[in-house]
């Protein structure tokens, strides 16, 4: 059995407020013609298929146009999809009865009956071949919210947190576990793992208190673990493996490689391969540097001419001894008539970066305004502030004593 693992798509995410849904749409047609090519048994996807729990209505049609085509090109593929901590769980799960008609399985939250019993049917889906037979079965579990989570009981000193997801996971697998006998056990989640790397400004974690590092063995039992939520590929500990974002979601992750994972079970093992994800759009970070350096870098950009959605984003960053006046508008102006999108303009001063009263051998409020305004200045830039600007700071400290008389 073969299967593709995948998550964290975010359809109608924006960059710094650059539409994105063109690179969407690349990766989705590159996602189709790979199924078409390595013809897996299923495709998986961990959570996070929105960007925002309201996503635009062009992201809802986007999802539901790929998977009627998958469906129209692929009758026997095993389809199974599970809802991010981006997503709306009563979103996702509104069409839930549509969906089933054509076995297509997205489940967006948990649910329980009467009595509080975890609805475990719902979770476990079989995994079946061409010929109907079962080939796997597939614990799709989605984001855990606190409000999912009934421990039933707590030793001293365990986090509820920890202990209701684990007790969600060791539940829903037992019972997979029981089904699938000998043969495989897949166990998808969106979820942060201890141990987990962080994409530098695109994620967040989750669920809140000690739970933003859950431990590894909650999967005990399954043979391959399908996680979402983290940007960057890795695998942690043994056949638990985030697939990572098909697409960049920072500027931060511009030199990193996205991919999709390809999963080929012998039996129960899992061997685990990477399909790089095709770069739809280039983005570009100029190196660190002062504002006419960075002036001329952009002058010396040749990019071939492109339609809007193609074109690279930049990134303009800037080490600068003081503020500068109007940094937006003179990039602005260098860019004129170049065939790229500004995403960021990212300062960084040079100043002494040491704590305010770093040296200070005298209490802070014995020193006057103006000398505390020195050393705030002198923390953040090079230098002394000129008069205009101290002249500036006094005239706002004389208004608010007479503002307290």
């Amino acid at each position: 059995m073969k299967l593709l693992h995948t998550a964290d798509w975010h359809l109608g995410h924006q960059l710094h407020g650059h539409d994105r849904h063109a690179e969407h749409q690349a990766f989705l047609d590159w996602l189709a013609a790979t199924i078409a090519e390595r013809r897996p048994d299923a495709l998986l996807v961990a959570g996070d298929l929105f960007d925002t729990a309201n996503p635009p209505a062009s992201a809802w049609q986007q999802l539901y146009r790929f998977l009627a085509r998958l469906r129209a090109d692929h009758p026997a593929l095993n389809i199974v999809l599970i809802g991010g901590n981006h997503d709306s769980p009563s979103k996702l799960d509104a069409p839930h009865e549509l969906l089933r008609a054509f076995d297509l399985h997205l489940v967006g939250s948990v649910s329980r009956d009467s009595a509080g019993q975890l609805d475990i049917e719902r979770l476990l889906v079989p995994l079946r071949g061409s010929d109907g037979a079962v080939l796997a079965w597939c614990a799709a579990v989605p984001f855990l919210r606190s409000s999912d989570l009934r421990p039933a009981e707590l030793a001293e000193g365990a986090d509820r947190l920890v202990e209701g997801v684990r007790d969600i996971y060791r539940q829903v697998l037992e019972e997979g576990r029981r089904r699938a006998g000998d043969l495989p056990l897949i166990a998808m989640g969106h979820a942060y793992l201890a141990r987990g790397q962080l994409s530098e400004l695109s994620e967040r974690k989750v669920l809140g208190g000690n739970q933003h590092a859950l431990p590894g063995d909650l999967f005990t039992g399954a043979d391959y673990t399908a996680l979402g939520h983290l940007h960057l590929a890795q695998q942690i500990g043994d056949k638990v493996h985030y697939s990572g974002s098909p697409l960049p979601l920072s500027l931060a992750e511009a030199e990193y490689r996205h991919q999709v994972l390809e999963v080929d079970f012998h039996g129960r093992e899992a061997s685990v391969s990477r399909l790089m994800v095709p770069r739809a759009v280039e983005m570009i970070r100029l190196p660190e540097q002062t504002l006419d350096e960075a002036l001329a870098a952009i002058a010396a950009l040749d990019l071939p001419e492109c339609e809007l959605a193609a074109r690279p984003f930049l990134e303009v960053r800037l080490l600068l001894p003081k503020p500068e006046a109007r940094i937006r508008e003179r990039v602005l102006a260098a860019l004129e008539g170049k065939p790229v999108r500004l995403a960021r303009i990212a300062p960084r001063y040079s100043g002494s970066g040491r704590e305010l009263a770093a040296g200070v051998r005298v209490r802070l409020d014995e020193m006057s305004p103006e000398a505390v305004f020195r050393l705030c200045y002198q923390r953040q830039f090079e230098g002394e502030p000129d008069d205009a600007l101290l002249a500036s700071f006094n005239e706002m400290v004389q208004q608010v004593k007479e503002h307290e008389q």
